[in-house]
């Protein structure tokens, strides 16, 4: 069976360095935050061309401390894309806050810029564009209508660590960017990790205090920002005791682990190589998948695709995948349920209909195998079988 993802090709690839970062970790003694962890930050900022990083323990994690580092609570309304993980929409609620749906659009599946600003209210705290499948949504369009509103802009980088937009990386363009590290993701950890990248010192200061339980001096900085009072953190005294155990705000226990942080690093000079293989996978995905039934992936003319996941449209959809694993050949769903049919919203009173190309994709989209790994052969296999589909079922 030809995997639709493959962790354990890249492992062997890198196994010597892997196991010599993860031993050098346990041997120190050191496993919360730490050096590993600052260095990793650095590197990471370093590499998505912005000022700070915050390691948290998840991708859903980042995106709930990014909302409430932007001040986003109680009745407050956060617009995003009808089209991604649950995730995205649960950190919206999380912080109490919810979740206005936009569909994506009919062919990139990026949310449709051109749909936000009618529904933006008076309410509107934010913007959560998501940068699907690994392309960045038109942060352009997206970023005039949040300074025309005074809107803060979280970008959802989940699935785009490394994916480009004019240029400039995913995460880089708004006020925040939430990466994940989940083991499939681009760039993956061994377990769960996350991070928020920003330019904004502030911003950076104040999802270190919310990562930990909102202690210490950056605890008492959120604290100032939540009450809108200035404070004065230079003469603030803790009595000889340790600045963890002073809390200001309510906060989380979301911090990276040093293991984690060890292996990103010994992965990261690897990222954008993957990416490019990636890449030249979809490149010849494109070129020689010639089925009229199928219909391939579209990438904007602005962006710089990384190809997470690398998704087809077919009508049977159900038919095709029973046809593909009889050829054994892995596929997957990314995602069959869009967030505004969720039961978990359904007090929103969104209805069937309400997202139609959010709902095609969500009944139709079917992911084939994508990861740098792949074999020549496995690729033309492939290939050779999602173009006689019509031919079999026939």
């Amino acid at each position: 069976m030809i995997p639709l993802m493959n962790l354990t090709r890249q492992y062997q690839n890198l196994e010597h360095k892997l196991d010599q970062a993860a031993l050098q970790v346990l041997h120190s003694g050191k496993y919360i935050l730490g050096e590993e962890v600052a260095e990793f930050e650095r590197e990471f900022a370093v590499y998505c061309g912005v000022k700070y990083a915050v390691g948290v323990g998840n991708g859903t994690d980042a995106l709930v401390i990014a909302l409430l580092a932007a001040g986003v609570g109680q009745g407050d309304e956060v617009i995003t894309c009808a089209m991604s993980f649950f995730a995205t929409a649960e950190a919206i609620a999380a912080v109490g806050a919810v979740p206005v749906f936009v569909d994506c659009t009919r062919d990139t599946y990026v949310i449709d810029a051109h749909m936000i600003e009618q529904k933006v209210t008076e309410r509107t705290k934010a913007i959560i564009p998501v940068h699907l499948y690994g392309q960045c949504a038109d942060m352009e369009k997206i970023n005039e209508i949040a300074k025309r509103h005074h809107l803060y802009v979280i970008e959802d980088c989940a699935q785009a660590a490394g994916a480009e937009y004019n240029g400039k990386r995913a995460g880089s363009m708004g006020n925040m960017g939430c990466v994940s590290f989940f083991p499939t993701k681009n760039l993956g950890c061994a377990g769960d990790g996350g991070i928020i990248i920003t330019s904004d010192e502030e911003l950076y200061n104040l999802c270190q205090a919310y990562r930990v339980h909102g202690s210490g001096v950056n605890g008492f900085l959120a604290y100032g920002k939540q009450k809108g009072i200035q404070v004065d953190v230079e003469h603030i005294d803790f009595h000889g005791n340790l600045p963890k155990y002073f809390n200001f705000v309510i906060g989380h226990n979301s911090r990276l682990d040093a293991l984690q942080a060890a292996l990103l690093r010994v992965k990261l000079p690897y990222l954008d190589g993957w990416n490019r293989k990636r890449s030249e996978i979809a490149g010849y995905y494109q070129k020689e998948i010639s089925n009229p039934a199928v219909q391939k992936p579209v990438c904007g003319a602005e962006s710089t695709h990384i190809y997470y996941v690398y998704v087809l449209e077919v009508e049977d959809r159900d038919s095709f995948r029973t046809y593909m694993e009889e050829n054994e050949i892995s596929t997957g769903v990314y995602f069959p349920v869009p967030l505004h049919l969720q039961k978990a919203f359904e007090e929103l009173e969104y209805q069937p209909g309400d997202m139609p190309h959010a709902e095609y994709l969500a009944e139709h989209g079917v992911a084939i195998p994508m990861f740098p790994e792949l074999e020549e052969e496995e690729i033309k296999k492939i290939v050779k079988c999602v173009n006689l589909w019509n031919d079999e079922r026939n």
